[in-house]
C-alpha cells in the first residue's frame, strides 16, 4: 500500500506543490513569447496534472472506475485545483485571478486525461475500465 502510495499518489501531489510553487511568484518572461502562451502552458500544465490523476485513480481503484468516472474524476479534480490556485494567484503580487486560465485548465484536464486512457488503452488487450452495468 505504501509503495502505491509513493509510485502513483505521490507524482499528483508533488506536481500540486510545483504548480501552486510556480504561481507563488511573479510569472517570468521566460521563452519565446505568442499569443495565448500563458493558456497553452496552463493546458500543458492541468494536461499533466489530470493525466496522473488519471493513473493514480486507474492504480487505487482498478476496474472500479468506468471510462467516464475516470474522465470526469479527473478532469473535475485539474479543474478544482486550476481554481483553487487562480484564487491563490489573486493573492500574489503582479498576479491576477483570470477566468480564461481556469478555461484552458479545464480543456488541458479533459485533454490529459483522454489522452492517457487512450494510451493506456491501446497498450493492454483489454480494457481497463467497466461498463458500470
Amino acid at each position: 500500500m505504501r509503495k502505491q502510495f509513493l509510485f502513483y499518489w505521490l507524482p499528483v501531489a508533488g506536481f500540486c506543490v510545483v504548480i501552486f510553487f510556480l504561481s507563488s511568484f511573479p510569472s517570468p518572461d521566460v521563452g519565446p513569447s505568442f499569443a495565448l502562451k500563458d493558456k497553452v502552458l496552463h493546458m500543458t500544465a492541468y494536461g499533466m496534472l489530470a493525466a496522473l490523476f488519471s493513473r493514480a485513480c486507474r492504480a487505487a481503484w482498478p476496474g472500479r472506475l468506468s471510462m467516464l468516472q475516470l474522465l470526469a474524476a479527473s478532469v473535475c479534480f485539474a479543474t478544482l485545483y486550476g481554481m483553487s490556485d487562480e484564487f491563490h494567484q489573486s493573492f500574489v503580487a503582479a498576479r491576477q485571478a483570470d477566468g480564461g486560465d481556469v478555461l484552458a485548465d479545464f480543456l488541458g484536464g479533459i485533454l490529459g486525461a483522454a489522452g492517457y486512457m487512450t494510451v493506456t488503452f491501446r497498450r493492454s488487450l483489454n480494457p481497463f475500465w467497466k461498463t458500470g452495468r
